[in-house]
């Protein structure tokens, strides 16, 4: 009987408790409705549409060839891939029945307007730090682009993950209001306006942190490290603190170039960066220069980077795999890369790139694999990609070198794991010259 009564005890808290998580991650369908009286005048939409490239809406929401903003993107996450949503005004697909009230809320508190709970790739998290007149803004703008009917793509999670109210119990052991001085904290008196507005830009619209920051087990930024450096899509996301291994300092002016298209000594953006930077030529100049004024101050004081500077030192040819991969570079990069930044969007040496200082090889084989183009009509940095011409045993020998001659640091160790996983499904030479033997 005690046992039994013990059990039945159990089974009610179990209740108990199911009951009051399902009330705690409840939230209301919102009223279907649309843009009201005056909330999509000609000044909205375009403050919106400045706050959008800000923002770099478009990188997620459009997949590649696809209509703007009809969603179908996959993000890949350690937990599986999330897929954007369309964010035109499409009202059987898109955001044509939303309200102001029912963006606001997707924006601050990450449910939509059936009440459904959103993941943290949207970062949300961030976007709560919005002020109410840019949340109008982008909403007068997204719905007024061209409506397109397109149904999002499920999710691909796996059970437990793909049940979103489980994401009401991750909200409340993790989200924070964003603490932006000037907006949602005090304004710091030893700064100017241009370092508050990009305060305010990195740290709530363009959400920098969101890759730049570590993330623990659970997905959550890891407040303790803001911009210690993380993950995205896939890529490592450098540090902007102290812990920067960046060869050359980082200043103010640099930061500026860079972030608009191109800066002469540290190069130009690659990877999920390079979209932000393509937003970023319809942003005004002042917008820029705030987020390089806010970004240069996370460094720290005084220069920023490892300060060891560039590295170019000769490399041995007694190892036969550091001989080869110098001769597949004699072959395939000098042409561009021993120019001294002679040859347009090259830097003076590839000891200027942080790239061959990351703590694993992964941005650099990426770029090695696919190569960098510029955007459409527009002249900007280009390399062709070497994944369809070199093996994998090339593709090693080559960032093995480059490593060597371009680094202070020693091997990376995890160079031939690394090249399998992302060489899996590059068809590469001996694909195509394979069919004989």
């Amino acid at each position: 009987m005690r046992r039994r009564r013990i059990a039945v005890g159990l089974a009610g808290a179990l209740l108990l408790a199911g009951a009051g998580f399902g009330l705690a991650s409840w939230r209301p369908a919102l009223a279907p409705g649309g843009p009201g009286p005056g909330e999509t005048t000609p000044e909205r939409v375009g403050r919106g549409a400045v706050l959008a490239s800000l923002g770099y809406c478009a990188s997620c929401h459009t997949a590649q060839g696809d209509r703007p903003y009809a969603g179908g993107r996959g993000l890949a996450t350690p937990f599986g891939t999330i897929y954007a949503t369309n964010i035109t005004p499409d009202p059987e697909t898109g955001l044509g029945r939303w309200t102001l009230a029912a963006f606001t809320r997707a924006m601050r508190e990450g449910v939509d307007r059936e009440g459904r709970h959103l993941y943290p790739a949207f970062p949300y998290t961030h976007y709560a730090g919005l002020t109410e007149a840019d949340i109008a803004a982008l909403y007068a703008f997204v719905m007024t682009r061209e409506p397109v009917r397109q149904a999002a793509r499920p999710n691909a999670l796996p059970f437990p993950l793909n049940w979103r109210p489980l994401l009401a119990g991750w909200k409340l052991l993790f989200v924070r209001e964003p603490r932006i001085p000037g907006t949602t904290a005090p304004a710091d008196p030893r700064r100017d306006s241009e370092w508050h507005r990009g305060a305010y830009l990195a740290e709530a619209l363009s959400h920098c942190g969101a890759c730049h920051t570590p993330r623990n087990s659970l997905g959550a930024e890891v407040k303790a490290k803001p911009y210690a450096g993380g993950e995205a899509d896939g890529w490592w996301a450098p540090p902007l603190d102290r812990s920067s291994p960046a060869p050359l300092a980082w200043s103010e002016d640099a930061l500026a170039r860079y972030l608009a298209e191109w800066d002469p000594q540290h190069g130009g953006a690659a990877g999920p960066m390079r979209p932000v930077v393509d937003a970023h030529r319809t942003v005004p100049a002042g917008e820029i220069r705030a987020l390089a004024a806010y970004t240069a101050s996370l460094y720290g004081a005084g220069p920023a980077g490892s300060r060891t500077g560039p590295v170019d030192r000769a490399v041995g040819t007694d190892d036969p795999a550091l001989a080869r991969g110098a001769t597949i570079y004699a072959g395939a990069c000098a042409t561009c890369h021993e120019s001294g930044g002679g040859v347009p969007y090259t830097t003076a040496s590839l000891g200027h790139r942080t790239t061959l200082r990351a703590p694993d090889p992964r941005n650099l084989l990426l770029v090695l694999r696919d190569g960098v183009a510029p955007r459409e009509h527009a002249a900007g940095p280009i390399m062709p990609g070497f994944g369809a011409a070199l093996t994998q045993g090339q593709m090693r020998d080559l960032a093995a070198y480059l490593r060597a001659r371009f680094s202070p640091d020693g091997p990376w160790p995890d160079l031939d794991a690394t090249i399998r996983d992302l060489m899996r499904d590059s068809p590469g030479p001996g694909a195509r010259a394979g069919a004989g033997g």
